[in-house]
This record gives structure tokens, sequence and C-alpha cells, in this order.
């Protein structure tokens, strides 16, 4: 299927790896050109280099900052003016009992998962309204609806990155703009990869030992095993494309079947 996607231009945060980078391989295959984010400025000029390597006709940048500074923010902002789409994908996580997570790594949380996405779009929006056409899609986590236990901060701020998308929907009202959410299910991105192998090391385990276990241990999921990267991507380019004219302010599940509940 011809997404018609060439021509749009594109910024998606925390791009780098993970979910973020397999969203902008998609777009860049799909014609469109794409703004590639990370903190680093090495590791954003490294994707750049190895999605140019990958799809040679690809029309991408990059531009670094961390998303949790507000300067940051505002810089990247002005440097990178009009955007067609925009993915909010950036976010941390970490695997923390809630009695040791301190104030500090709560605003850190805050911050890079809900407020990244609360400024982008505010810049956004405007420009899109203006010029008649626009995707916003959030990338968000089954953790928002199903909040763990060990990951209360996480799923909070993903719960209210849910709630964002909700409400900015409601403000493209009898506009060509849409805002839609991905609710996504454990994926073995990079950062997920890692934690595991490290994991795996200290238990004397390999790491596929691990991930499956890890898989098996979610008796909800229907897929009984962990989503990979690309299959997340998949329906965000969906949502960021002028096929998706008549999605706007859902929250779509891409989770393998982990939540038990309806959205």
């Amino acid at each position: 299927m011809d997404l018609e996607l060439v021509g749009k231009r594109a910024f998606v945060s925390g791009s780098t790896q993970g979910i973020g980078f397999a969203i902008v391989e998609g777009l860049v295959r799909e014609g469109a050109a794409v703004v590639v984010n990370g903190r680093d400025e090495h590791r954003v000029g490294a994707a750049v280099d190895e999605l140019r390597a990958r799809v040679p006709a690809a029309d991408v940048t990059g531009i670094a900052a961390d998303l949790s500074d507000p300067e940051q923010v505002q810089t990247l902002l002005a440097r990178l003016g009009s955007v067609d789409i925009l993915v909010n994908n950036a976010g941390v996580f970490d695997v923390q009992d809630f009695l040791e997570v301190s104030d500090e790594e709560w605003q850190r949380s805050f911050d890079v998962n809900v407020m990244s996405a609360v400024r982008l779009s505010r810049h956004a929006l405007g420009h899109m309204f203006e010029n008649g056409w626009g995707r916003i899609v959030l990338v968000a986590s089954e953790s928002g609806v199903d909040v763990p236990a060990d990951m209360v901060h996480y799923g909070v701020t993903k719960a209210g990155l849910l709630a964002l998308g909700n409400g900015l929907a409601k403000a493209t009202r009898g506009s060509r703009v849409t805002v839609n959410t991905v609710v996504g299910g454990p994926t073995y991105s990079d950062g997920v990869a890692h934690a595991v192998e490290q994991l795996a090391h200290a238990q004397g385990m390999s790491a596929d030992e691990l991930k499956d276990a890890i898989a098996a241990g979610r008796p909800t999921s229907l897929l009984q095993r962990f989503i990979e990267p690309a299959e997340i991507a998949s329906l965000a380019l969906y949502l960021a494309s002028p096929r998706s004219a008549a999605t706007n302010g859902a929250a779509l599940r891409a989770d393998g079947g982990v939540l038990t509940t309806i959205l």
C-alpha cells in the first residue's frame, strides 16, 4: 500500500534507536523527509548515516537535544520549523521500587515522557492548522493502562500521554489534522535488549533464554513473545499517513493482546 507520504516532512523524537528508529526508517522508505532526534550529537549522526546506508535515497537529517531541558527544546524548535508529521516517541523507563523513586526521577520521567510531547505538539499544531494538514502520533504503552507496581512512575507518565492525545484530538475538530496514540506492548527495543543481556549475564543464562522466559511470564499475552520495534512502527506509519484521515482521537493497541480491557 502506498501511504502517500512523498513530499511530507516529519520529526520523530527519541529516534536514534528502537521504536523511533524503526518509525524513521519506515517513513524514509515511504518517501518522507525526516528529522532524527536524540540527546547525543554522535548518536544522532550515526543514526542518520545508518539510515542513508539502508535507504540511499533517504532525505534524513538530525537535531540533537535533551528533551528534558526546556531551553534545549526551544533551540530545537527554532531549527526545526514546520513539519507535516510529528511522532512523539521519546521516553525513559526503568524498573524500580516505588519507595525508592526520588522526586528528581519523577520529574525527569514527566519532562521526557509527557512534557516533551506537550512542547513539541504545541509548536507543531499551529503550523499544521495554518498549512491545512497534519498528523500527530504519540507512542504510549500498555503500562499506561495496566500500571506495573515496579514501574509506577513510568506508567503514570504513559497514562498522561494517553490523556494528552485524547485532549489534543478534540482541538482538531473540523480540520485535516489528526492526533492518535499507539499503545504498544512489551517491545524488544535496544534499551530492553541491553537490560535483558545484563540480567541474563548476572543470572548465568543466555539472553535468548531470559527473553523467552520474560515473554512467557506475561500470561495475558496472545503473542507469547516480545514485539519487534518494526511492528509498532507499522501502526505509527499508518496513523502518520493521509490514509488514516478518518482515524482521530484514537488510542490504538499494538500490545500483542497483553491488555484485557478495551480502551
